[in-house]
């Protein structure tokens, strides 16, 4: 999946699978985890909050449960 750099102190890049509703989170830290069950509209309020990294832990993170993947070599 096509991640987008963010500006946050604990997340480093973004993506979205609209098809999949499915939402990826690389952390600085280098977990890269995915989170099913993202509305579009979720993932367009996460690229406008005022912090990222909150968005991801208070309302993401919020009744689902992350699965941690090996990050593909070319990304």
């Amino acid at each position: 999946m096509e991640r987008h750099l963010v500006k946050s102190s604990n997340v480093e890049s973004v993506g979205y699978d609209l098809e999949e509703k499915m939402l990826e989170v690389k952390f600085k830290s280098g977990g890269v985890y995915q989170y099913k069950g993202v509305q579009p509209e979720m993932y367009t309020d996460l690229l406008a909050a005022e912090s990222v990294g909150r968005f991801v832990s208070q309302v993401v993170r919020a009744g689902r449960k992350g699965l941690r993947i090996e990050e593909e070599k070319d990304q």
